[in-house]
């Protein structure tokens, strides 16, 4: 007994490869677009723009800067708040953008582990 194929179906060796080179252009497009995404900058201000923080699309802190006004060392706490604020809001800032840039490409398919 032969099992048939809904229409669309198999379609033999050409349509393997046309899927094949198919995927090999999301793989390429991927590469090159996470290449850009790691080469952006973001700048993220906390605490009312008391604090400025620039961080690459890599996660990587490139600046910090402070204004002398908050900075008060009888409270170090509300410093630190506004210090972890930006941190966090600089990694979702980059995650986010990743995301969104890259369902682009493979319109919304999960790919565990790619980025």
């Amino acid at each position: 007994m032969k099992a048939r194929l809904p229409q669309g179906m198999g379609g033999g060796p050409q349509n393997m490869q046309a899927m094949l080179r198919q995927a090999q252009k999301m793989q390429e497009d991927m590469a090159a677009l996470q290449e850009d995404l790691d080469n952006r900058e973001y700048e993220i201000k906390a605490g009312g723009g008391a604090v400025v923080l620039t961080i690459n699309g890599k996660k990587q802190i490139q600046s910090l800067t402070i204004d002398k006004d908050i900075v008060d060392p009888d409270d170090t706490e509300t410093l630190a708040d506004v210090l972890t604020a930006a941190f966090n809001e600089a990694v979702r800032t980059v995650e986010d953008t990743n995301q969104k840039e890259m369902e682009k490409i493979t319109g919304s398919i999960s790919m565990p582990g790619m980025f």
